[in-house]
């Protein structure tokens, strides 16, 4: 079966200093693969290249089995879209006029009439959850409410992968399981997410598979409850942890305590 998303020895360099080396890893349709590591791991650099945002990097990325090399920006837009963690416009746009900005991402369609374009935010909104906002001012809305925008902002492209740069940052405790919780739905809606975090238990709870990047290169690669272990978040982050296991299998991790770290910071 083609993966959603691929990675073939991927490479990133800054000119000499290097980012992560020869990499591979993949996205498979309907799954949620969380990205972890520390600040600086080059997080934000692989997702700059699997967006098309970035063409310097040596090896192969693949959207459907097809190389994203020489993709225009129209087309990538109608193939993943990207969810960042806040956005702060310039003026107070309506909710529904957020979301529509998504629906031109990729071009207008052959015969599609702002009729067409503002029932397709509709729908966003809704598979959002938030179809009563749509009038709303959007600088007026919590923060849970304008990552929920920001995601119908993104189904609106109508695109089948999602990357999202830690959509629960900066939301209170409630508002992180509602978004993580709406991001598990998108992807039993045969989304593909992918998605970082700095909460490994987040990432626990939630993900299909997890993948860590630390010093250059990728840390652990498969499922939560057989990579993510005490070990594997002292590395990252430096800190000792403890955890317990739920009846689900499920990791929890607590008790951290600061050890001696050095992290990378590329």
């Amino acid at each position: 079966m083609v993966s959603a998303l691929e990675a073939r020895e991927l490479s990133f360099s800054y000119g000499e200093r290097p980012v992560f080396g020869k990499i591979n890893f993949s996205l498979e349709k309907g799954e949620l693969l969380a990205l972890l590591g520390p600040n600086g791991a080059g997080k934000s650099t692989l997702f700059r290249c699997v967006l098309g945002l970035e063409s310097r990097y040596s090896g192969r990325v693949l959207i459907n089995g097809e190389d994203i090399r020489g993709k225009k920006p129209s087309q990538m837009a109608r193939l993943l879209a990207y969810v960042p963690q806040k956005i702060h416009p310039v003026f107070n746009y309506s909710v529904m006029e957020m979301v529509l900005m998504g629906a031109t991402a990729g071009g207008r369609e052959h015969g599609s009439n702002e009729k067409k374009l503002d029932e397709r935010a509709f729908l966003a909104l809704e598979t959002a959850g938030i179809g009563g906002l749509a009038g709303r001012d959007f600088m007026e809305l919590s923060g849970g409410e304008q990552q929920l925008v920001l995601i119908a902002r993104a189904l609106v492209q109508n695109a089948r992968i999602l990357v999202m740069d830690e959509p629960e940052a900066n939301l209170d405790y409630g508002n992180q399981l509602r978004i993580m919780q709406k991001i598990k739905e998108l992807c039993r809606q045969s989304y593909s997410v992918f998605l970082s975090s700095h909460n490994p238990n987040h990432a626990s709870l939630f993900a299909d598979r997890v993948l860590a990047l630390h010093n250059l290169k990728i840390a652990a690669l498969g499922k939560p409850a057989e990579v993510l272990d005490g070990d594997l978040i002292e590395k990252l982050y430096g800190v000792k942890v403890e955890f317990q296991t739920n009846k689900d299998g499920k990791r929890f991790f607590y008790s951290a305590s600061v050890s001696d770290y050095s992290g990378t910071d590329s």
